[in-house]
């Protein structure tokens, strides 16, 4: 839809309009995704959760802590506790009382929504053209989709007549296949829910046939709309498409209008994509495991460019994160779930860092000494952006 005037991608990138809420948001979820790295670490062993910083320092690369894990831990006291253990003769680390009831509140939140969770993994399969998707694949954005940790046995074993492991020609590989099909075509996709209810307003002053095929809408405040712009988004808005739980018969490419239809239909199978997530966003590199079985044979990062009102891409935090516009209101989502409220409580005590950190004592909580904390006091952020050059 949109006309490309960068030679590479990189800088089709870098080119783009950028969003400060979005932005804003994003500075602070870039030190959330290590926190959560390093919590899933500690709680990897429900009969010892804690890990010793040594075991922490060696993964320190992995988990891009710039200035080393004891520096990263010393930053968020209110989610990790630093202790010596005298017997073993070296420095351990584990979550604080706060940080485990957030956990506990996040796992009760995710079992008490399991047939939610288990329609979320219909839906997903129902894309796919084989009905099957890698289990791999699915391991990846388990978190995304609120699946709980033992989702191979919680949810695909209890569910035997929705779901099938099957072996892949690959050793220790298999696939998760769908094995009653009947409910796709009771499916309706999260955009349609949209069109249905702006139709239903009062004030609506869009014409109905216009809306058949249109998705919602949003920009940058900085973003500049020409008139070809809004004239090829209304022109791209009007045009048929086949939904994402319908069959795609053959693929006209040939044409413009047979390519624009097979790009509009990638944009409405990765719109469901991200609707059917928690938190409406999720990593490119996690959702381009899924491309080929979609059947989008299209570059996945350019089409989010290409479609700035209906996507958000963000570079924050070495990783390349996609966000479903509409969704979010002020970098929050305006239809919250309680698996997100829980994630948002531990994302505030991110955000708080080392405030409130001294009692009434003026002593510090939570570190070794002193003398640590002041030092802690002036060490500034990691500068972990990532910008495409």
């Amino acid at each position: 839809m949109a006309v490309r005037l960068k030679t590479t991608s990189s800088q089709y990138v870098a080119a783009r309009a950028r969003d400060p809420v979005f932005e804003k948001f994003m500075d602070k979820y870039k030190h959330l995704v290590k926190v959560i790295a390093i919590q899933d670490l500690i709680l990897a062993n429900p009969k010892n959760p804690y890990v010793s910083l040594e075991f922490l320092s060696r993964l320190s690369q992995k988990l891009h802590l710039n200035r080393g894990a004891a520096s990263f831990l010393r930053k968020y006291p209110h989610i990790f506790h630093i202790y010596y253990d005298p017997n073993k003769s070296q420095p351990f680390c584990r979550l604080t009382d706060a940080a485990i009831e957030i956990s506990c509140q996040e796992a009760e939140a995710i079992n008490a929504s399991l047939p939610l969770v288990v329609d979320r993994l219909v839906r997903l399969l129902s894309m796919s053209s084989s009905k099957m998707l890698p289990l791999r694949g699915i391991f990846k954005v388990w978190r995304e989709l609120g699946l709980p940790d033992d989702f191979e046995e919680s949810v695909i074993a209890r569910n035997s007549d929705l779901f099938q492991l099957c072996d892949a020609h690959e050793p220790n590989t298999h696939f998760l296949k769908l094995v009653d099909g009947s409910c796709i075509n009771h499916f309706t996709a999260a955009v349609e829910n949209w069109r249905l209810l702006e139709c239903c307003k009062q004030d609506c002053s869009v014409d109905r046939m216009e809306m058949r095929y249109s998705f919602k809408h949003g920009y940058p405040p900085c973003m500049k709309l020409s008139k070809s712009f809004r004239a090829k988004v209304k022109e791209w808005q009007s045009l048929p498409y086949v939904g994402p739980y319908e069959e795609m018969r053959e693929k006209k490419k040939r044409s413009k209008f047979g390519m624009m239809a097979v790009e509009k239909r990638a944009v409405a199978i990765i719109h469901e994509f991200l609707s059917l997530t928690v938190e409406k966003m999720v990593e490119v590199e996690k959702i381009s495991h899924f491309r080929k079985w979609f059947g989008i044979d299209l570059n996945i990062r350019d089409l989010f460019l290409d479609h700035p009102g209906i996507f958000y891409l963000s570079t924050k935090g070495k990783r390349h994160t996609i966000f479903l516009r509409e969704a979010y209101e002020r970098g929050c989502l305006i239809e919250p779930n309680p698996v997100y409220d829980a994630r948002r409580k531990l994302l505030d005590l991110v955000v708080l860092g080392r405030h409130g950190l001294f009692n009434d004592e003026n002593k510090p909580r939570d570190l070794f000494s002193c003398k640590e904390a002041e030092l802690q006091e002036e060490d500034s952020d990691e500068d972990d952006d990532f910008s495409a050059p």
